[in-house]
């Protein structure tokens, strides 16, 4: 075990008031998660958001075959245009996925793309960073990070 419930939801929280504090001045923030795990991660983020963010909060999730990501679509279509937008994902492998689910929002001009992990490794092979991670791992290329969800609760994360 990496991240056990406790510490996880520590951990959103944190970020949760990084992404504030990093985009006070947003009357907007458009939060995507990406399916299955990113989008309960984008719900936690959302509630810890609610609080302590001025602007309005518009969440939606983004489906895609994370192993050939061809077709990518989103549970609602929406104008990106000179939007402020945070891409979640449960765990920032290659970076691949948030590459391709960059694929819909360039399609429109976005005024920004921020990236968010609950855990990152570090085998990067596409040029996307993580602007807010809760916890980075080296790990070998053979090991694997699982983060569970039960219910829509972060249980925490494994390697195996």
């Amino acid at each position: 075990m990496i991240l056990d419930k406790i510490t996880a939801d520590k951990k959103l929280r944190r970020m949760a008031l990084e992404v504030a504090e990093r985009n006070h001045e947003a009357n907007e923030l458009i939060l995507i998660g990406i399916k299955e795990n990113g989008i309960f991660i984008a719900n936690k983020i959302q509630e810890y958001l609610q609080p302590v963010f001025n602007g309005d909060i518009l969440l939606i999730d983004l489906s895609m075959d994370k192993k050939k990501p061809g077709e990518i679509t989103l549970s609602r279509e929406i104008d990106f245009n000179d939007k402020l937008i945070l891409l979640i994902d449960d765990v920032a492998n290659s970076g691949r996925t948030m590459l391709y689910a960059l694929k819909p929002l360039l399609k429109q001009l976005p005024r920004q793309v921020q990236t968010l992990a609950l855990v990152e490794r570090t085998h990067k092979k596409f040029p996307i960073a993580v602007d807010y991670v809760g916890l980075s791992v080296s790990t070998t290329l053979q090991e694997n990070i699982i983060v569970e969800v039960t219910d829509g609760e972060i249980m925490g994360a494994w390697m195996r």
